[in-house]
């Protein structure tokens, strides 16, 4: 009959223990040592048919079972405490030291099992360096009046107001003005000329209201002195102006015109 051995890789003495443990479903405070040293000498056993090698830690470990086996196996002797005070038990019990161990490799190996599972999800989240994003980012307004305070920007508008109140100085100019009499020579001397002339050549695009005023003063009294005649061919057309000249050159000068 042939016997096959499927043998699991442990790191060490007490994690093939607690194989055995959690294999039987029993608590390690409740363990039997006789079945877990029987079964850790079958795998031991196991591996050397195997030519496997078998650690230092594997030895001690199983050197320990069987200790505490026999130690569990053999009677003790009745002691005397007058006699054998060297033999007294000190207290020291190999059994709940080993259970101990084995509490404290469980602890540790849950927690590695822990964090390989952190460290798995950790490896499926990539991750990449921070970049400079802030060419891409809207240009804030300055404020023009940042870190200023209420009696800077009183005193700037109180220099704002002097500045406007230097401005708006007046300064007064006189214009030429243009007397009606001086109006009738050059009318006059335009009519010599040309003899019939349109009101609307009299007036130039720059001349001012009372400069056409005083054209229109003179046209009157040039009809007046019986100088020129005017008329109009329909109701707002131009008004034409002919010249006369039955009063002498000598006579125009000599008009006294107040205005």
């Amino acid at each position: 009959m042939t016997v096959l051995y499927k043998l699991e890789a442990f790191e060490g003495p007490l994690d093939l223990l607690l194989h055995l443990i959690d294999k039987a479903e029993i608590d390690i405070h409740e363990v039997s040592i006789s079945e877990i040293t029987d079964q850790y000498m079958d795998y031991l056993s196991a591996m050397q048919e195997l030519e496997l090698e078998v650690t230092s830690e594997f030895l001690v470990m199983a050197a320990t079972l069987l200790s505490i086996k026999s130690r569990q196996l053999l009677p003790k002797p009745p002691v005397e405490p007058e006699e054998f005070e060297e033999w007294a038990d000190d207290g020291y019990d190999p059994q709940q030291e080993l259970i101990q161990k084995l509490v404290e490799y469980r602890k540790f190996k849950q927690i590695s099992e822990q964090l390989r599972e952190r460290e798995h999800e950790r490896s499926l989240v990539y991750t990449k360096e921070p970049e400079d994003l802030s060419s891409f980012m809207p240009t804030a307004p300055v404020n023009p009046v940042k870190g200023l305070q209420v009696a800077d920007l009183i005193a700037a508008f109180q220099k704002a107001l002097k500045r406007a109140a230097r401005r708006s100085l007046v300064a007064t100019v006189r214009r030429d003005e243009v007397s009606v009499k001086d109006r009738i020579r050059d009318i006059t001397d335009l009519l010599r000329d040309h003899e019939t002339v349109r009101f609307s050549r009299l007036l130039r695009p720059e001349m001012e209201r009372h400069e056409i005023v005083v054209t229109f003063l003179a046209i009157l009294e040039l009809m007046k002195m019986k100088q020129v005649t005017c008329f109009q061919h329909q109701l707002f057309d131009d008004i034409v102006i002919n010249w006369r000249g039955e009063t002498e050159e000598s006579g125009l000068s000599e008009l006294e015109i107040d205005y």
